[in-house]
């Protein structure tokens, strides 16, 4: 991350318990050579891969299966200005196996675009950051509150 940036350097596993909190986030791929993101829905397995569920003949999967991706998800107040956000990054792919799909179709996550095909792609993480601020205050004791005018 950015050692002196003010925010709090999250722990992997501090990261993980965190990102298990939300149900929303964004992938982060490419398209036609250009960034793409997309908010998705998602859970996280026993190992901390990315579970993400697609219909099977989406461009997403078609963009993303095999390929390096990075996963954000975050929880922001802005009121108390104060939040967090972690970034996965790792391969993703489409779950071929059939006993790891029928396993996830009971425990994975469910799509809340159903199709008539769908799959399951895993995002490994193999490098998981994240950062915090807490509550408008950054590590340097300055408060980031509004002043009066």
């Amino acid at each position: 991350m950015y050692p002196d940036d003010g925010f709090r350097e999250l722990g992997r596993q501090e990261c993980l318990r965190l990102m298990a909190e939300v149900p929303v986030g964004r992938i982060v791929f490419t398209r036609l050579a250009l960034p793409a993101v997309l908010p998705v829905n998602f859970c996280l397995d026993a190992d901390g891969a990315v579970l993400l569920r697609t219909a099977a003949a989406s461009e997403l999967v078609r963009a993303i299966d095999g390929a390096v991706v990075a996963f954000e998800a975050d929880d922001v107040d802005a009121a108390r200005q104060a939040g967090w956000s972690v970034v996965v990054t790792g391969r993703a792919a489409v779950v071929t196996d059939p006993a790891e799909h029928a396993r996830l179709s009971r425990t994975g996550p469910v799509s809340w675009v159903p199709a008539t095909r769908e799959v399951f792609v895993r995002i490994e993480s193999e490098l998981v950051t994240g950062r915090e601020l807490v509550g408008g205050r950054t590590l340097y004791g300055v408060s980031l509150a509004a002043k009066d005018g």
